[in-house]
């Protein structure tokens, strides 16, 4: 009679173990990167604030809207209209005028990119609110209402921190939202 080999209980028992420690690992490494993210665009929101009213403590005009930047910095820089309204026009040139002034990192009119992929604006009137404020394109909607809970009230429709979908709570399956807060 010939002896079957094969695995004893107590082997797979410690295989099934570490597997499960593996996995468990690999969730808590996942979501401890979310989290790092989820600060970066938070830390985003508040330097970019205090990059904008540098400038303007600096230079008594929103950047983009300066209409002194051309002969400041001259070359391709162009200058706003003066007029304290970051128009559509004026947008790109935020940028410029920001990494001219050395407030913020880089060279040129491109938008930065948030840490979830999307663009970084800011504009006049974004989200149902008034004034200058500070733009995220293509935000997860959990993401989204995570940052919200942090930095305002949780309502995507009310307070400082906006979505433009206009509604009070977030799509959590939706994955190019917009948010907004107020500069």
């Amino acid at each position: 009679m010939k002896k079957q080999a094969g695995f004893t209980l107590i082997e797979i028992a410690i295989v099934l173990v570490i597997i499960g420690l593996l996995l468990g690992g690999v969730l808590k490494g996942q979501e401890m990167m979310t989290n790092a993210k989820i600060k970066r665009v938070t830390n985003d929101f508040n330097g970019i604030s205090a990059a904008v009213f540098s400038y303007l403590d600096r230079y008594s005009a929103f950047p983009g809207d300066d209409p002194n930047a051309d002969d400041r910095w001259g070359g391709a820089v162009i200058g706003g209209n003066g007029n304290g309204i970051i128009s559509n026009g004026e947008r790109p040139d935020v940028w410029d005028h920001l990494r001219q002034s050395g407030l913020v990192a880089g060279t040129g009119t491109n938008n930065p990119t948030h840490a979830f992929g999307g663009n970084i604006q800011i504009q006049q009137n974004g989200a149902s609110i008034d004034g200058t404020v500070i733009c995220m394109v293509n935000m997860p909607g959990k993401i989204a209402e995570i940052i919200d809970r942090q930095i305002d009230d949780g309502n995507g429709s009310a307070g400082e921190f906006r979505q433009t979908a206009n509604s009070a709570t977030y799509d959590q399956n939706a994955t190019n939202l917009t948010v907004c807060k107020k500069l």
